[in-house]
């Protein structure tokens, strides 16, 4: 039975995200949008309060909540800025919930576990200049010489790309299926900053997302270990849709903080605002467009929230995280579109935050799946053309830290 409540540890949690952003972030944000400046210190932050590995068991050097929790960190956090929520996105929900549940044990223990303590930032390779929603259009190719493989390649649009020291990088590991376009022949490797070869850099002039560092990085004949191949040879394209599953997930958490932040940006301006005599909060047309704020906000909030119970009962969930995803990127969209409305002409200038949830949100309705391309995987769900299949490793169910114990124990 799912419970509507969240439990002490979901509030506690929340709270604790919610003042960091608020007292220690918001203040900045207008300013590093402005430069265009990712600070790195507030990522540092981020990693002292163990939100880096929120979701990833203590074992594994994470805080040991649940998926449910990772949601409430991501809503939070994007409530103040998007590209607070893009780091969970890609280095938790991309890139270590992905090595959590295809990684070895030797794989978990290098990389993994710095990467839930904050000691390591990671994120994930699979868009190229020439391939976005078309994966299996993908360049980057890798050959096997005796125990390595030698990658060659270019990313696109990477978060993180200048700032991370783990890769998962994509790529083509069988010519003639590449040529078939057969994405069985498609592998995932852990590629490490330092190795040579390895280059990145940053994209400047950005719609939105101004405050974080979104880049590319480029592979010339860098060689890794067999060790580093995530999962089996061939599963690949697999592991990318598995990744994008979980990151999926935070971007709808976070995406439903941007309509909650457009919502009470509203409402706080509405209260304070007087035209025609009486303050606008009296006006009909903008009660309207609060009130359909104020029901985005609940239905999205209930989208993801369902979408983290599934995860946390180990059962499959692609489709309901798709669909919240969509509704809340779509959603978030159109309520910040609203929020400037309200704000009238002040809400075309910096001077009010509801500018920069519009230019923020917009890139979020592109990435981890297009509108267009959730729209045609629901449809095709309802119509029953598309079917859930079940990978040979799914997300692990979220454990209580005296049942892990005791299961470590045993």
């Amino acid at each position: 039975m799912i419970e509507f409540e969240l439990t002490e540890d979901h509030q506690a949690i929340r709270q604790t995200v919610r003042d960091f952003a608020t007292k220690e972030v918001a203040p900045r944000i207008k300013e590093l949008d402005e430069k265009q400046h990712f600070d790195r210190s507030i990522l540092d932050k981020m990693a002292e309060l163990n939100l880096l590995g929120v979701c990833i068991p203590e074992e594994l050097g994470g805080a040991g909540f649940d998926y449910i929790s990772l949601g409430l960190v991501c809503e939070e956090l994007e409530a103040v800025d998007t590209f607070m929520r893009v780091v969970m996105s890609v280095h938790t929900g991309l890139n270590s919930l992905t090595l959590y549940t295809w990684g070895t044990e030797e794989q978990q223990r290098k990389y993994l576990v710095p990467q839930a303590k904050g000691e390591k930032i990671a994120t994930y390779g699979l868009t190229e200049p020439g391939a976005g929603s078309d994966v299996v259009g993908a360049r980057s190719t890798a050959r096997r010489e005796g125990d390595e493989w030698v990658l060659n390649g270019e990313k696109m649009w990477i978060s993180l790309a200048d700032v991370a020291d783990n890769f998962l990088f994509f790529c083509w590991t069988d010519e003639e299926k590449r040529r078939r376009r057969d994405h069985s022949g498609m592998s995932c490797f852990i590629v490490e900053r330092g190795m040579k070869g390895f280059s990145s850099g940053t994209i400047h002039g950005k719609m939105g997302i101004r405050a974080g560092n979104t880049g590319y990085f480029s592979l010339q004949d860098v060689r890794v270990p067999q060790e580093n191949m995530v999962g089996e040879e061939g599963e690949g394209f697999k592991i990318a849709m598995f990744a994008l599953e979980q990151g999926r997930y935070t971007v709808a958490s976070g995406a439903t903080g941007v309509i909650r932040a457009s919502r009470d940006a509203s409402v706080a301006y509405a209260l304070e605002r007087e035209t025609f005599g009486t303050k606008i909060a009296n006006h009909q047309l903008v009660k309207q467009k609060i009130a359909e704020m104020e029901s985005d906000y609940q239905m999205c909030h209930l989208l993801w929230l369902r979408a983290g119970w599934l995860k946390n009962e180990g059962k499959m969930n692609a489709r309901e995280t798709s669909l919240a995803k969509w509704q809340a990127t779509v959603r978030s969209e159109k309520a910040a579109s609203m929020a400037i409305e309200v704000h009238g002409a002040n809400g075309y200038s910096n001077d009010y935050p509801v500018e920069r949830y519009l230019r923020n949100c917009k890139a979020a309705i592109i990435y981890e799946g297009t509108r267009d391309i959730h729209t045609l995987m629901q449809a095709d769900w309802a119509l029953g053309l598309k079917k859930e299949k079940t990978a040979r490793r799914t997300l692990p169910p979220w454990r209580p830290a005296e049942t892990r114990e005791g299961v470590a124990a045993g």
